[in-house]
């Protein structure tokens, strides 16, 4: 029986749980002749805590591996773990920070060592932590982005990727970070508008005596390292000026004045600076103009010794001031305005990127873009909700260069050494101690890691790949995650999947939305309004929170956190708990009985008379009956339906709005008086449909709230295997 008063979730789910996993039901059935269902799981950083995102993942792919796995499909949803390269180490910096130490206080080898015991600590937490949500995965093939077999893995991927060039080594304009040393992708740059000046400054004319072309710019301190002014060539103002000469003010130099159709002729006064190792923009001006580089800042973003002269030294803020005043006393300081401008910023830790010239690996994604694009096209893969698809197609066709060095210790090593002799050499398992060209034996090994999407985005190959599994469950099924990570991990995978297979890696895309509190606002650590999910389990049980994550959701569509929805949620289990215990009550000492007849299991024995609910006597059926079976096949339908179409608040809504309203306050209220009366023949008929009604209902709820339906489910007369492996109804 049921224990008495109200559903204690803290009492069943660790029990439960273990039960589930000892019993191997997370493992995909070996029905070969069906074709799998295949989820792999979006490996959390291996760096903290779960939050309030990860529920939602582990939510929609639990809802959905369970859902298909009663379906009797060979169900393999594959956990696994990030090492999360720059941001595992900021985690980290802010840890030894707080114990006084700076990561620079470790050689890099101590430091790795003491990263991978950190992550390897926050991995085990963070899978007990999926345990306590429900997560129905398969541990037994739980992959980690730093596994050897992963390692060996990327750097083949690399290697192939170089020998066909795809892959280069190039200097180009990188977003730097001051503060972590590093370089970051333009995915990880975020914009903030700030108040800032538009300086105009005068460009003395060569040829012209007295005369100037007046330059606007955001930026005064990088006109050290100016190697081109451009106007735009359609401008009338400036056509009698390109070709001519200027003399670059606090400098020695002359530059030419060009004509560019990148140059905004409405910006300032139509005319900029080109300032090539400092702007992207500029850069690729200076490519199309083959025009010399000048490097004016370093690294610690402080103006360089042999470029910079009388400024070496400076912070840049403190370069231009220093600048400003100098273009002042020499009257080429036009005017200054108040202007708003887009700053860069690390996303880590806002701090200004400085655009700088550096050698970097590069991937080409032009090819790679291409075949991406016609796979959507194509409808190989699928967006969910499909507006996403659009996003996608924008960002795809735009697509540049992708920078994967990175200059931090965490992460995997690009497996390239340097000869003297100016030989690149991919060395994947480190084993070359000499230069196959010249034969020297003094190799330089790169010290840049992988950007942590370079490996993330062969997860769904490599984690099958490396178990022996690619042939079985390649494609994957669906890709759920959020969307905000769409162009980071998702566009990459898809590249990745047809690069490395020819196939697409998953066929569905389903985006789910970012977590935001009741005043819509995205919950963060600096708002004070972050979710705690295992505070929130504690409190109000597995079930209760899960369904509130999905109840009132459409897809794609951004969530509306509040505890109100879960204590509304936790009324609900309580509702499905009590009604339980009345039906089960009221089944009593009926039991299921051995029968040769079609669905036994659904055949209850009173005395010897069995009443099968597939061959109910309609003769026998009062309106109420026909109604609430009615009822209950169509919610069977509609829920069916929804899922299959990854609709999960309108099939929570549905067997929600079921179970409660057409069952528990309509249907259970109207039999009560039938199920004490002296007419036997009804009251068994009424035990018959009660039931079927409750078994069915706890098949239907058991994806969204497994734990209370799996509680319950072993409590029903006769019910000798675990609701998690039975058959979904039809």
């Amino acid at each position: 029986m049921l224990p008495k008063g109200p559903y204690n979730s803290q009492e069943h789910e660790d029990e439960i749980y273990q039960l589930w996993e000892k019993g191997g039901h997370f493992k995909p059935a070996k029905n070969l002749d069906k074709k799998p269902f295949t989820i792999i799981m979006p490996p959390p950083n291996a760096n903290g805590s779960l939050h309030a995102g990860h529920a939602i993942f582990v939510t929609l792919e639990d809802i959905m591996i369970r859902y298909h796995r009663m379906k009797q499909e060979p169900t393999l949803w594959l956990p696994g773990a990030d090492h999360a390269g720059f941001e595992t180490q900021v985690v980290f910096e802010k840890k030894l920070g707080k114990e006084g130490k700076s990561r620079f206080d470790f050689d890099n080898k101590t430091l790795y060592k003491m990263m991978w015991n950190f992550t390897v600590e926050n991995k085990k937490n963070t899978y007990n932590q999926l345990r306590k949500l429900g997560a129905s995965c398969d541990w037994s093939k739980e992959k980690f982005t730093l596994d050897k077999d992963i390692i060996l893995e990327v750097k083949k991927t690399f290697k192939k990727m170089y020998d066909e060039g795809l892959i280069y080594r190039g200097e180009r304009v990188v977003n730097w970070c001051v503060k972590h040393q590093t370089s970051l992708s333009d995915l990880e740059v975020e914009h903030e508008n700030e108040k800032s000046n538009l300086w105009f400054i005068k460009y003395p004319l060569v040829n012209k005596k007295n005369k100037f072309i007046q330059v606007a710019t955001t930026r005064p301190e990088t006109m050290l390292g100016d190697t081109a002014v451009a106007v735009n060539p359609k401008d009338k103002r400036y056509k009698n000026l390109i070709g001519e000469k200027v003399e670059l003010p606090l400098t020695n130099r002359q530059i030419l004045i060009i004509a560019d159709e990148e140059v905004d002729p409405e910006f300032g006064t139509g005319a900029v600076k080109v300032t090539p190792a400092h702007s992207a923009v500029d850069f690729e001006i200076s490519e199309r103009h083959k025009l010399k580089i000048i490097s004016i800042i370093n690294k610690d973003g402080k103006m360089t010794k042999n470029t910079a002269k009388k400024y070496a030294g400076l912070k840049v803020k403190q370069a231009r001031e220093k600048i400003i005043q100098d273009l002042k006393s020499q009257n080429l300081l036009e005017k200054i305005e108040d202007y708003t401008t887009p700053v860069s910023k690390c996303y880590k830790c806002k701090t200004a990127i400085e655009p700088i010239i550096l050698p970097q690996w590069y991937l080409s994604v032009d090819s790679l873009a291409k075949r991406a694009i016609e796979s959507v096209k194509k409808g190989e893969v699928k967006f969910v909700p499909q507006r996403f698809e659009k996003i996608f197609m924008h960002w795809m066709k735009n697509i540049k260069p992708w920078n994967i060095s990175r200059q931090i210790v965490w992460g995997i090593k690009i497996p390239i050494k340097y000869c003297e002799c100016e030989e690149i050499i991919v060395d994947v398992e480190n084993k070359i101690l000499k230069c196959p060209k010249c034969k020297s034996k003094k190799l330089i090994e790169e010290t840049d890691t992988f950007d942590t999407w370079f490996s993330s985005g062969q997860w769904p190959v490599l984690t099958l790949k490396t178990q022996g599994l690619l042939d079985k469950f390649y494609p994957t099924t669906v890709m759920e995650t959020a969307w905000d990570i769409l162009f980071f991990w998702v566009a990459r995978m898809i590249m990745f999947g047809f690069y490395l297979t020819n196939k697409p890696p998953f066929k569905f895309v389903y985006l789910h939305g970012i977590m935001r509190d009741k005043d819509r606002q995205k919950l963060s650590k600096s708002k004070g309004n972050v979710v705690d999910p295992l505070g929130i389990i504690k409190e109000f049980g597995t079930d209760a929170f899960r369904m509130a994550l999905v109840f009132g959701t459409g897809q794609g569509n951004d969530i509306s956190f509040s505890q109100e929805k879960i204590i509304a949620q936790k009324k609900f289990a309580n509702k499905i708990w009590n009604a339980s215990k009345f039906v089960i009550l009221n089944l009593q000492p009926t039991h299921l009985r051995p029968s040769n007849t079609k669905k036994s299991s659904d055949l209850l024995d009173y005395g010897g008379q069995a009443f099968s609910f597939d061959n109910l006597n309609p003769a026998n059926l009062i309106k109420e009956d026909k109604n609430i079976l009615d009822k209950l096949q169509k919610t069977i339908k509609q829920v069916t339906k929804n899922l299959d179409n990854f609709m999960f608040h309108e099939a929570s809504q549905e067997i929600y709005d079921f179970f409660w309203h057409d069952f528990c306050d309509k249907y259970l209220e109207s039999v009560k008086s039938r199920l004490n009366s002296d007419n036997k023949k009804d009251k068994k008929l009424v035990q018959n449909i009660l039931y079927k009604i409750l078994s069915t209902s706890l098949k239907l709820l058991h994806p969204f709230m497994p734990f209370i339906t799996e509680k319950i489910w072993g409590e029903l007369p006769g019910k000798k295997q675990m609701l998690i492996i039975e058959k979904w109804p039809e």
